[in-house]
């Protein structure tokens, strides 16, 4: 494992009047009642301890009772506009049961809990600042992984969607020594095509922190995948392997479990089938995509020295010409997924073993 380093306090960069075309164009863009400063007003705190008395690094805050009552209110009517476009009628039945704010990290997330009082049923969701390479991350995920992702922009606030599942540090110190052998071949599948994924789209920083193990039911077999959950590190680093969280002490026990369990022909074969994959996913959105590397490309979300130590590491082990001539990260990004497209039949490509 490297010690690899992530770059501390990544600035937050402002979401270009491109980049809110696109969202608007598809419908990310939606006026909401509340701004992520609104959040910050709060009177006190106190801490918030898991299960076994251990501190989340979240602190539960109040507000006095004017403001509670108007932020209450305005994140019931934020909870229906992202998910019943903005049906009213449900506010009654709403609770706010929590608000809690991390200052752990670089996007200093509020996490809102709210309950149906009718079935006691409660989800969340989180208020972030509107950071352009988080928006781009998000956008990614939801064009690239398997999974749809919700989220809404309003000018300097993102509302984002929580990510249902184990969280990959817990699950590797708590239950992975429990799964079966077959689940552990299964999970050490799942990590190698994550791994993939994250790599050739270049997010950044999935320690063991930074994803979800989702177990699924099926008949008499529980199917683990595994889900990106942070999107802070979107092409933003210029060290290649912060792309690949196989090289993330954290994640020793998943590369252990890859060694372990999966022969490196059967490796090969499902780098294979991941990069065949992203290139159909990348084929059904070709005009959505299209506009957004447009965005990406005019944008500057990143440092000058990143962008040149990154492509030009990319370009020693591809030798692919466009990777040197890259401006920016959102060209590096292009041409990453171009030269995947090129050559995904191969059995190496980006590969840097």
């Amino acid at each position: 494992m490297e010690d690899l380093k992530i770059s501390k306090r990544k600035p937050s960069y402002p979401v270009t009047e491109s980049l809110h075309q696109y969202l608007s164009h598809y419908n990310r863009n939606v006026k909401i009642p509340i701004f992520y400063e609104d959040l910050l007003r709060f009177q006190g705190s106190i801490i918030v301890y898991d299960k076994d008395e251990k501190d989340t690094l979240w602190i539960r805050v109040y507000y006095n009772e004017f403001e509670r009552e108007e932020i209450e209110s305005a994140l019931k009517k934020v909870y229906t506009i992202f998910h019943s476009d903005g049906n009213e009628n449900i506010l009654p039945f709403l609770s706010v049961d929590a608000i809690d704010y991390c200052t752990f990290g670089n996007s200093k997330p509020f996490r809102i809990k709210i309950r149906n009082i009718l079935n006691d049923n409660s989800t969340y969701f989180y208020v972030k600042v509107a950071d352009a390479s988080r928006i781009y991350g998000l956008e990614l995920e939801h064009m690239l992984s398997p999974y749809n992702l919700n989220f809404l922009v309003h000018k300097n606030t993102l509302i984002e969607e929580h990510i249902v599942g184990i969280p990959g540090d817990e699950f590797i110190k708590g239950m992975l020594l429990n799964c079966t052998k077959s689940e552990k071949s299964q999970i050490a599948k799942e990590f190698v095509k994550f791994n993939e994924r994250c790599m050739i789209r270049l997010l950044g920083d999935m320690r063991s922190y930074n994803y979800v193990i989702v177990p699924t039911h099926d008949f008499d077999k529980v199917v683990y995948k595994i889900r990106a959950i942070d999107f802070d590190q979107q092409s933003y680093e210029g060290k290649f392997n912060i792309y690949r969280p196989q090289f993330f002490k954290e994640n020793f026990k998943m590369v252990e479990l890859v060694s372990e369990n999966i022969q490196k022909l059967s490796i090969n074969q499902y780098k294979t089938e991941e990069r065949s994959i992203l290139v159909k996913r990348l084929k059904s959105f070709q005009n959505r995509f299209k506009k957004l590397i447009a965005c990406m490309e005019a944008d500057d979300i990143s440092k000058k020295d990143h962008v040149d130590l990154l492509k030009m590491t990319i370009f020693d082990y591809t030798h692919d010409v466009n990777f040197k001539k890259s401006k920016n990260m959102g060209e590096i990004l292009k041409n990453s997924l171009e030269f995947l497209t090129r050559n995904y039949e191969n059995v190496n490509p980006l590969e840097l073993d």
